[in-house]
């Protein structure tokens, strides 16, 4: 089979995904941390009062199981779907809707399902970008076929792709496109910019139990997880970029495993273009395709965003209203294409890697990231309707002080303990 015809595929798949400017939706995928309220140790998925039993507890209210197995690994209802990382941490994903309210009710609503089951139990979520003390060594990894590939065959990959795995929270958020140009001009905007999002949202202030001696930690566990799959797309900032250089991006690499009638099958070192064959591979197994690699930012039939760390209520929705107000207003996006032309690749990777030491003081193109993100949050504002733009006050008031999540988590921690220091980020 031709290489023209695999790029043809997975042009075609995602230029499926244009819609009209007035269908625009904007999504998000939410992880949290289940820990003990008194050690804030991570809750086991196994065994009595763990993940799973929460899960037993959850399905007669109106949920769709998920199994593998015997094992209940997700749940689903109306727009809202539960799923578990591979430590356990638990994902909510809201289908998009065109207004963020719509997003935050059915946030609320599960939230208020979900914590009178943990009060009893004498636990509770928590969103942060790394867990707060359980060491990756300590958690038993999800019994999981797709989870036991990966976590084998990251042994060969980056120092750090196990802590990536069953270590990380994260926040993303998913927006649309009306065609390629609009395509290429958001996804340009956001890989430019993805050290301003990695430093405004960093939320890791531990790291396997002790303080993190770097800042945005999650970003260099990324680093160093496995080249082939994270980090920035190659040709990202490259004028008119668009659908066909990111299907080449995806034959390029190798998926680890895909999923064929129901079934995995380990590829090893095979790449997609070795794999795929547009004769006969189906929707679903090109759509498991797509979600093996986890750049900064993803394309599947929407833009995914995946810099920032894993975020509480009501700043996680701040965070949803700044993309919002910047990415689908037409004279913001044009501002921004216009303030990254001339930012290369290699600019933002020197970028990233001054974030490690410096968060948001750390430059990119001559500004300070947190001065960027103040004109972001600025622009933002002129972007959004009057009820809109109240979602972005928790940013707000973080940034005016010059503060984002890790720099609040610490002021707390210097204050008192642990549990003092991330108790905010509890959802109580």
């Amino acid at each position: 089979m031709t290489y023209k015809k695999k790029l043809d595929m997975i042009e075609k798949y995602i230029r499926s995904g244009e819609k009209k400017k007035e269908e625009f939706r904007v999504g998000v995928e939410m992880e949290h941390f289940v820990i003990w309220r008194d050690s804030l140790k991570s809750v086991s998925y196994y065994g009595k009062d763990g993940v799973e039993e929460i899960l037993l507890e959850l399905l007669p209210n109106g949920w769709v199981g998920t199994y593998e197995d015997e094992h209940l690994l997700g749940l689903r209802k109306n727009d809202i779907a539960i799923t578990l990382e591979p430590g356990s941490q638990l994902e909510v994903s809201i289908d998009s809707a065109r207004d963020i309210k719509d997003l935050e009710k059915g946030y609320l609503e599960f939230l208020n399902e979900i914590t009178p089951l943990l009060e009893r139990r004498n636990q509770v979520l928590v969103t942060l970008g790394y867990h707060p003390v359980t060491r990756i060594d300590e958690i038993k990894l999800l019994p999981k076929k797709r989870y036991d590939l990966m976590f084998n065959y990251f042994k060969t990959k980056g120092s750090h792709a196990h802590n990536m795995m069953k270590g990380t929270g994260a926040f993303q958020v998913t927006i649309d496109y009306c065609d390629e140009e609009d395509y290429h001009k958001k996804f340009r905007v956001l890989n430019a910019l993805a050290p301003v999002f990695y430093g405004i949202f960093e939320n890791a202030l531990f790291f396997e139990g002790e303080p993190c001696k770097t800042h945005n930690l999650r970003a260099y566990v990324w680093m160093n997880c496995d080249n082939d799959r994270a980090g920035i797309v190659e040709g990202a900032l490259d004028e008119g970029f668009g659908y066909r250089d990111y299907a080449r991006y995806i034959l390029e690499k190798p998926p680890i495993f895909t999923v064929r009638d129901g079934e995995i099958i380990p590829t090893g070192e095979d790449k997609v273009k070795d794999i795929l064959d547009p004769e006969q591979t189906e929707l679903d197994e090109l759509e498991h395709l797509m979600t093996m690699f986890f750049p900064d930012v993803r394309t599947k039939k929407y833009i995914e965003i995946r810099m920032m760390d894993s975020i509480p209520y009501p700043l996680n929705f701040s965070a949803v209203a700044l993309v919002k107000g910047l990415l689908y207003n037409e004279d913001n996006l044009d501002k921004l294409v216009e303030f990254v032309e001339g930012i290369t690749i290699d600019k933002v990777q020197e970028t990233k890697v001054e974030i490690l030491e410096k968060g948001m003081d750390a430059t990119l193109d001559g500004r300070t990231l947190i001065q960027i993100g103040k004109w972001m949050l600025e622009l933002a504002e002129e972007g959004l309707d009057l009820e809109e733009k109240e979602y972005l006050k928790p940013l707000e008031d973080l940034i005016t002080q010059g503060k984002n999540p890790y720099i609040h988590t610490r002021d707390r921690f210097e204050k008192g303990d642990r549990h003092f220091a991330i108790e905010w980020a509890m959802h109580k």
